[in-house]
């Protein structure tokens, strides 16, 4: 079991009852390592992106070596957000652009940690943005992107691997990848995007990441792009933490609380502070599960998504529903399930991965969730050195590409264009 996600219980991270992998062998796969980007204005790209920040050095002070569980108490006075309060403050759109406020947001309080690194003057209030012309004609047809002109392809697919906080990583391998411009916003066109998923935690900003994957959301459409996200494992354990704070859930090992979870699996108490209503509103309704260009995208490797539907609109209802009607029983269950990992691993790791392309569709899956190096037993380096992680990772008899590279123990950002060769 990886320290990476852990909540107090004795659930195992492994796949549930549908295929028990030996997990001591080693998934068969390689590297692929796509080709520097052309034309890219700028100084050149270290290949490698390193941080400290809540990586190694933070998994070693919170799962010590003795590998007992430690339950971790949250300050009485930390602040706490009702999904009540917020959910329905700002009205539902149709189409891909994301829910904005209608108006700027009172200022935060003074202790709303002032001195982040990464929070700007001005960060109080939400972004922003131009949404770009107005929505289309609901009685016409729709498209996952804008439809193409005559003889005109759709944008390359892009995809995101878990980014758990580290804004300025991803913006520099966004740049990069030519995805968007020194300023930040989207330079892409019609490239679409999908982010799979785990936007905060342990990293130092994860409001930030957020905000900017909102921001592009809305640039992406206005330019004719696609910018979408799935609904990580850290995403239902924020959620949990904003909306029950410290009210009991029934873990297998006694009594738990989604804040302590959130906390002994890196929370931030200034991502929590800085939660408003639309962060909440854009978060409850990403889908777990999408199908493009023949990419099943994941944000886990795990089977657990047949157990909410055998199609990708029933798993997706069937999440969003719980998350608005459910209590906090259902939620800690749902977080439970998505956070089991490495089914894809071993000698049934290709069974296992046909098993859901034959139910949702698909060649081949795509997905964050575990990190490389524990995918692949590289985690702990003979001399030292943080893991090496040149890009995704292709195993399962070439049929499921590992997109996190663990960024959180001084690995790698990844951004990558489809398909993986």
């Amino acid at each position: 079991m990886t320290p990476e996600d852990r909540f107090p219980g004795p659930e195992h991270p492994d796949s549930g009852p549908r295929h028990q992998p030996d997990l001591d062998v080693l998934p068969y796969g390689t590297y692929y390592e796509p080709e520097p980007a052309t034309g890219y204005p700028g100084t050149p790209y270290e290949a490698e992106t390193y941080s400290g920040y809540g990586g190694a050095r933070y998994l070693e002070q919170h799962w010590p070596a003795d590998g007992q569980d430690h339950t971790v108490h949250a300050p009485e006075n930390a602040p706490l957000f009702s999904h009540q309060d917020h959910a329905g403050s700002h009205q539902d759109h149709p189409g891909y652009e994301p829910t904005l406020p209608d108006q700027q947001s009172p200022a935060h309080q003074d202790h709303a940690h002032q001195d982040h690194a990464h929070q700007a003057p001005g960060r109080d209030d939400p972004p922003t943005i131009e949404l770009g012309p107005p929505l289309p004609d609901p009685s016409a047809p729709s498209y996952p992107y804008p439809a193409p002109g005559p003889g005109e392809p759709p944008g390359p697919l892009y995809v995101v691997g878990d980014v758990h906080g580290y804004l300025e990583e991803l913006r520099a391998e966004l740049r990069h990848q030519g995805l968007i411009d020194a300023e930040g916003h989207w330079s892409a066109g019609r490239s679409r995007i999908w982010f799979l998923g785990d936007f905060t935690d342990r990293g130092p900003d994860g409001i930030g990441v957020i905000d900017l994957v909102m921001q592009l959301a809305a640039e992406a459409a206005a330019a004719g792009g696609y910018c979408r996200a799935l609904m990580g494992n850290h995403e239902l354990l924020f959620l949990g933490a904003a909306r029950y704070g410290d009210e009991p859930v029934q873990s297998t090992a006694g009594t738990a609380s989604f804040l302590a979870a959130w906390r002994l699996n890196g929370g931030q108490q200034h991502d929590l502070d800085r939660l408003e209503g639309h962060h909440i509103s854009w978060l409850s309704r990403l889908p777990a599960i999408a199908l493009e260009d023949g990419h099943l995208l994941l944000h886990s490797d795990t089977t657990a998504y047949l157990e909410y539907g055998e199609s990708i609109p029933d798993v997706n209802d069937a999440v969003h529903s719980l998350l608005a009607d459910e209590g906090v029983d259902e939620w800690w269950d749902c977080f439970r399930r998505f956070t089991k990992r490495f089914a894809f691993r071993g000698d049934a790791g290709p069974t296992a991965v046909h098993e859901l392309l034959d139910t949702y569709g698909g060649t081949r899956i795509v997905h964050g969730h575990s990190p490389i190096p524990y995918l692949t037993g590289a985690v702990h380096a003979d001399d030292g050195q943080p893991p090496h992680i040149p890009g995704p990772y292709v195993y399962a008899d070439d049929l499921a590409v590992a997109m996190d590279g663990g960024v959180t123990m001084e690995g790698r950002l990844l951004v990558a264009r489809l398909p993986v060769n």
